[in-house]
């Protein structure tokens, strides 16, 4: 099997096609590749399988062997090797995901893709969507009793579900802490995201990441898009957020629409050849 790692900002995937791969059960095989010492590493794998409904449909596991309806970083990768690998030709296309259908727009450059912009869809904030259990139209500051503490978290559904919690120094963010705790929170029926966000001013944030079925990662797309809509929602910043990472920036439009357009870079970092059935 043709494999190729690749990451955005830090976010790192195995990627590879497969056209009988509409319904195969992956679990086993995105554990053994994202194992950081026994296998590749990674924090996912992506796999091109074809779509009834799109140009191309995107399958994306979790190093935990978990599903995800989507991911912002994934899905970037994702378009730039389907493009260089030929699986499509066109610099803007559909790509099926569990989430819906995405609308990534391809910066060519001397034959390579430099960077992708996604039309990320629409953010759900009623609390049915999310899901979680509470009813609230619009899940924003509400307090959560996590270990010995009360937590003030927002909530979103972009894509996956994404829980935001505001600080002051994002160098204090107890994202391996608190993160696996808040993920698996009785409030969460189908577990969430953590972002830890911090303002810096009304177009730029800082943001790290527990995701949900992967744990710490050094950028999550969804997670970035997410914080940004929740800090416009809050009153905190404009409708264009750059939104700092640890290796980078994701430049995240919100709409007046409610749409949510991430643009940001996805590397190859190397292709190798497994005995892999």
């Amino acid at each position: 099997m043709k494999l190729t790692k690749m990451h955005g900002l830090g976010n790192d995937f195995v990627l590879f096609s497969d056209p009988q791969g509409k319904n195969k059960d992956f679990t086993n095989l995105a554990i053994k590749l994202c194992d950081r010492r026994t296998g590749i590493g990674a924090d996912g794998i992506c796999v091109v399988v074809p779509s009834d409904v799109a140009d191309v449909r995107m399958r994306i596991i979790n190093s935990d062997g978990s599903e995800a309806e989507m991911c912002g970083n994934g899905i970037r990768c994702f378009a730039k090797y389907a493009y260089e690998h030929g699986e499509i030709t066109s610099e803007t296309f559909t790509i099926e995901t569990l989430a819906g259908i995405m609308k990534p727009t391809l910066t060519v450059e001397n034959g390579k893709v430099a960077l992708v912009t996604v039309d990320m869809g629409k953010p759900f904030f009623n609390s049915t969507d999310i899901p979680m259990n509470i009813n609230m139209a619009k899940v924003i500051d509400v307090d959560l009793a996590v270990a010995d503490e009360i937590v003030t978290v927002s909530s979103v559904l972009l894509g996956v579900p994404h829980t935001e919690v505001f600080i002051d120094d994002i160098t204090k963010a107890p994202v391996t802490t608190q993160g696996p705790i808040l993920e698996k929170h009785d409030a969460f029926p189908s577990n969430t995201n953590v972002n830890y966000i911090e303002v810096v001013n009304d177009h730029h944030i800082k943001v790290r990441t527990w995701e949900r079925g992967a744990g710490a990662t050094l950028a999550c797309g969804t997670g970035s898009c997410a914080s940004a809509v929740i800090a416009h929602e809050k009153g905190l910043t404009g409708r264009e957020v750059d939104v700092e990472l640890y290796l980078g920036t994701l430049h995240i439009s919100y709409l007046e629409d409610g749409t949510v357009l991430m643009t940001g870079p996805a590397e190859e970092v190397f292709e190798t050849e497994l005995p892999i059935e």
